[in-house]
């Protein structure tokens, strides 16, 4: 094989499709027999790889595994293993580990490893190198070993794997050439970082970035409201600015693995120094409350028409941590249904991506048709803004509705009384 990857999620399959396309003979190491089953069927599980796309690897020569052995000879190896957090709020680097120690089982001189699981800048010097050692041989002398940061964006319709640059970070400037060499075969531009820990940095650095704008512009939501100033309109005249600012935008929370996840690893390793990250840590609280927050809205809301919360049908639109995907990965759907049905909803979803959908164990009822459940809602809240859910059919059809992603901000004026945002 010229590439095994390991970990065929939603960072490994991508890369997988496209290191086939540049016509590399390419095999998926996963443990999960479901995934592997399924991708030797034909099927996908991301959404970001069509079943088509799937046949096409499969006519190409793509070997979904659960058997290592097939690690054997391999040139390259790229690992795509979850890092979760761990109970003390650090990385779960478990995956990482496992997946060394197989490498390790079957390393040959010469061999390419990069990591590309996030995580907190050492641990491909610190703890994948020392493991992939145990084999005999010495990282950056008898084999490459290098960190790349997954760039993935699960949706987005214009960057994938091969138009985003894809920063590569060595642990000499020979393994940075053997991964620059890896990765331009089917990547238009490769950056080179100084070394594996700026790499990391890197990665953390981006999502840290929007990690805490988010959680300004949610802090802003919160006061806005109360000021009775339009927090959408203020971001929507700021953005005419053509330097200086970006816009970032207020919801319910934050959800999939990278910006409620990844910014914690750095808050971590800051931790190990002896002090705070307390930008993060602040990030995090305000993030995490927007739930709570939404909740509260909901409830004044529905006060406000004269109807108690308890046994209110309350309908949820979209679940999913983004529009027009189907990952519910940290989604902060949950912890509004949760905290609703805590307080006495009857709640029901609706998400085009969604069929089945449970929390805390217990499944939701799901609206069949959209038109039909909007008119039977107390109260609407739009969590997802799915690209089905455009302005004028919730404002139409919806009796009371809390738009907590500013998609029905341009709403005709008639319907201003029962529609309210964020």
């Amino acid at each position: 094989m010229d590439l095994v990857v390991i970990g065929l999620g939603y960072v490994g399959l991508p890369l997988a499709r496209e290191a086939c396309r540049a016509g590399l003979k390419v095999a998926g190491l996963d443990r999960d027999p479901r995934v592997v089953a399924g991708l030797k069927a034909g099927l996908s599980h991301v959404d970001d790889v069509s079943p088509a796309e799937i046949e096409e690897m499969l006519a190409a020569g793509f070997t979904p595994s659960r058997d290592e052995s097939i690690l054997e000879g391999v040139r390259t190896v790229v690992i795509c293993v979850p890092t979760p957090l761990s109970a003390d709020g650090g990385p779960d680097l478990t995956a990482v580990q496992k997946a060394s120690q197989t490498v390790a089982r079957h390393l040959n001189p010469g061999t390419l490893v990069v990591l590309e699981s996030t995580t907190y800048p050492g641990t491909t010097e610190e703890i994948v190198g020392p493991i992939l050692e145990e084999s005999g041989l010495k990282a950056g002398d008898d084999f490459h070993l290098a960190f790349s940061p997954e760039r993935i964006d699960p949706g987005n319709p214009v960057y994938g794997v091969a138009n985003t640059p894809k920063i590569v970070g060595g642990l000499t400037p020979a393994c940075a050439s053997a991964a620059a060499g890896f990765y331009g075969k089917f990547v238009e531009q490769v950056v080179q970082a100084k070394g594996t820990r700026e790499a990391e940095m890197a990665k953390l650095l981006e999502n840290t970035y929007r990690h805490v704008n988010i959680a300004l512009v949610n802090e802003m939501a919160v006061f806005c409201h109360e000021l009775g100033i339009d927090l959408w309109d203020a971001i929507g005249c700021a953005a005419t600015k053509p330097f200086g600012f970006q816009a970032f935008y207020p919801g319910p929370g934050v959800g999939g693995h990278c910006i409620p996840i990844d910014p914690n690893y750095l808050s971590y390793k800051v931790r190990s120094l002896g002090y705070p990250f307390r930008f993060v840590e602040l990030a995090q609280e305000i993030n995490d409350r927007m739930p709570r927050y939404v909740v509260e809205r909901a409830q004044a809301l529905l006060n406000r028409e004269g109807r108690a919360i308890k046994n209110a049908k309350v309908l949820l639109l979209g679940v999913t941590y983004k529009a027009d995907i189907a990952d519910q990965r940290e989604s902060p759907a949950r912890p509004v249904a949760a905290r609703l049905r805590k307080m006495g909803a009857d709640l029901t979803f609706h998400d085009p991506h969604v069929e089945d959908w449970e929390v805390d164990g217990t499944p939701v009822p799901r609206a069949r048709v959209l038109y039909t459940a909007l008119a039977e809602a107390d109260l609407v809240v739009v969590l997802t803004n799915h690209a089905e859910y455009d302005t004028d059919t919730l404002t139409r059809h919806a009796r009371l509705l809390f738009d907590t992603r500013g998609g029905t901000r341009m709403a005709d004026e008639s319907a201003a009384e029962r529609v309210e945002l964020l």
